[in-house]
């Protein structure tokens, strides 16, 4: 007659960053142990490797019946168990937040990054704090309009609010509709990425010019903003009405990053911008609807283009090339707040502690391929790959006040007039 498994051991990770080990045994006739390591391949995260060990005795491989699935079960409540329990340099009293995050029970989420990307990051903060996600997922315009309207109808509205405006984020912290709260997660972050304690930047993600592989050599890509208006100056039959850029009055990321080349170089940029517009350029409000037309060889190149989608679109579409122009190359980020109004604000707490997490970054970087902002996470898709690549050509968005200089009424309006008159010719 068959016997089980009669004992266990469980030794869970001490932080959420270090691997986690498992061992089950029965005295000296077998065991069984399991290893889950920290990893960073995306087709690794979530996979354990099992160690069985032959039986040396007298007794038989079959008097003991190992139960994979109650195995299963108790994997996962090693791995979850390790982040129940209060990760080293976290406050004492943060199991409070965790218990208070359970009762809550729910979390709404108002969010410019695509469901799809984030679901693995979703399922995983589910799992682990027993917390439901109501993920919204739309453009940045939108979700600035629409929390402000439902902030001063005092209706329901997001706990958290995660977007890649950078500017429209700070604007609501400045204007006192954002809380305080200081992540034990923070000192893992840059200085430029934190402000007021309010606002994290959560990605590093680089802004690429993007083009069409098949339609255009590699000898003609160009590497610099110089290279690019000589290139379309030089062919203007060649991409007359087949360049895309930031439509900058439907898109709020549009506007801000256009905004941020005039910081770094005022010249050369009006001086692209009078040159994508005299090609009468196919203006678009989202980076997919940009990158669908590059690849269709509708437009032959796009300019200012968020690289994660980018590099997540070329592993697909081998139509999809692109580069991060070496003169500079701006670096955006998206900032995630909570409500002061937050219905659920200890799960708030949880949520943006978890995005800034070693776990939760390493997630982001190699699951979901927006660029970790943290140091020390690895991959392609990390600021320690970009910086090994770029170097000092990469020219960071410091979150701070200055980003609220453009939106002021008469710097807007002033600005957008500029815009008009070069890139629509």
């Amino acid at each position: 007659m068959a016997k089980t498994v009669v004992g266990a051991q469980i030794e869970t990770m001490r932080s959420p960053t270090e691997p986690c080990a498992l061992s089950i045994s029965t005295g000296s006739r077998l065991s069984v142990s399991l290893v889950s390591a920290s990893v960073t391949r995306r087709d690794r995260i979530g996979l354990y490797s099992f160690a069985y060990t032959k039986p040396t005795s007298r007794y038989l491989e079959d008097d003991v019946q190992i139960n994979f699935k109650a195995l299963a079960v108790a994997v996962a409540f090693a791995t979850n168990s390790a982040w129940a329990a209060i990760p080293p340099g976290y406050p004492t009293d943060y199991q409070a937040t965790v218990d208070g995050a359970k009762k809550e029970g729910k979390l709404i989420v108002y969010s410019v990054t695509d469901t799809a990307l984030v679901r693995p990051l979703i399922k995983d903060f589910e799992s682990l704090y027993g917390v439901k996600v109501e993920y919204n997922d739309m453009n940045t315009t939108e979700l600035y309009n629409r929390y402000i309207s439902e902030n001063a109808a005092s209706s329901v509205s997001a706990d958290v609010l995660w977007s890649s405006a950078m500017d429209l984020q700070i604007k609501l912290v400045n204007d006192g509709l954002m809380t305080t709260y200081e992540s034990p997660e923070a000192k893992q972050l840059p200085q430029w990425a934190q402000y007021r304690k309010q606002a994290y930047g959560t990605t590093y993600e680089p802004l690429a010019i993007v083009y069409n592989k098949r339609l255009m050599p590699a000898g003609e890509v160009p590497q610099t903003r110089a290279d690019l208006i000589k290139l379309l100056q030089a062919k203007p039959d060649r991409f007359k009405g087949r360049v895309t850029t930031y439509d900058i009055e439907k898109s709020g990321v549009g506007f801000n990053y256009l905004t941020q080349d005039v910081r770094v170089d005022p010249q050369v940029t009006w001086n692209l911008v009078k040159a994508m517009g005299a090609t009468g350029p196919k203006l678009q409000s989202s980076t997919g609807a940009m990158m669908e037309r590059i690849s269709s060889g509708e437009n032959l190149i796009g300019y200012n283009i968020l690289g994660s989608y980018a590099v997540i679109k070329a592993k697909k579409d081998p139509s999809i090339g692109y580069v991060y122009p070496k003169d500079y190359t701006l670096v955006a980020s998206r900032l995630v707040t909570i409500s002061k109004k937050a219905q659920s604000p200890n799960a708030a707490k949880l949520w943006v502690d978890y995005l800034l997490s070693r776990r939760g970054q390493t997630l982001l970087a190699n699951q979901a391929g927006l660029f970790s902002i943290r140091g020390d996470v690895e991959g392609e898709t990390s600021m320690a790959a970009l910086t090994k690549q770029l170097g000092n050509s990469l020219k960071p968005v410091p979150i701070g006040a200055e980003l609220l200089v453009y939106l002021d009424q008469s710097k807007r309006l002033e600005f957008l007039k500029q815009w008009q008159q070069s890139i629509r010719r």
